[in-house]
């Protein structure tokens, strides 16, 4: 049970968490694009779709801590820093996601399809920013995942 449980955390990892990771990273220069050329409808079109990635994806990757928690359970593991550290990680990342990402790319989305000007630039760098910060946190946490320090695996 415990490899089905492990198997199907890692699944929902990557095929959850890594659309997020890559609209997310996409979408300010998706956004910089459409401010830039205003007329451009299909720089619209990519940003609805960039956004829709991300809402969706971030949805479904309520997943990846729900086999987590099951994984660590069965392993025994759920007391562990390293477990820990990875929990509070996580919870910032979706915190950040779900509270300034997300909300931020529906203003842009808001302000790009009203065609209005102004705030494009300014709000494609904040938006990289928290994108790379929700980013490095993911990353962080795989490596913790992979590392385990104080594991008694040997791996």
């Amino acid at each position: 049970m415990t490899k089905l449980l492990l198997s199907l955390h890692v699944l929902a990892s990557v095929l959850a968490i890594g659309p997020v990771t890559v609209a997310a990273s996409m979408f300010p220069k998706a956004l910089r694009h459409a401010h830039g050329d205003p007329g451009d409808r299909q720089a619209l079109t990519n940003l609805r779709m960039l956004h829709r990635i991300c809402r969706v994806y971030a949805a479904i990757g309520i997943a990846v801590p729900v086999f987590g928690f099951a994984t660590a359970g069965s392993l025994g593991v759920l007391g562990s820093g390293w477990l820990i550290t990875s929990i509070l990680l996580t919870a910032a990342a979706a915190a950040i996601l779900a509270l300034l990402i997300l909300p931020a790319q529906d203003r842009a989305l808001a302000t790009a399809q009203t065609r209005a000007a102004g705030s494009g630039p300014r709000s494609a760098y904040r938006l990289a920013m928290h994108t790379g910060v929700f980013n490095l946190l993911w990353a962080t946490v795989t490596v913790l995942m992979i590392i385990r320090p104080g594991s008694t695996t040997g791996v």
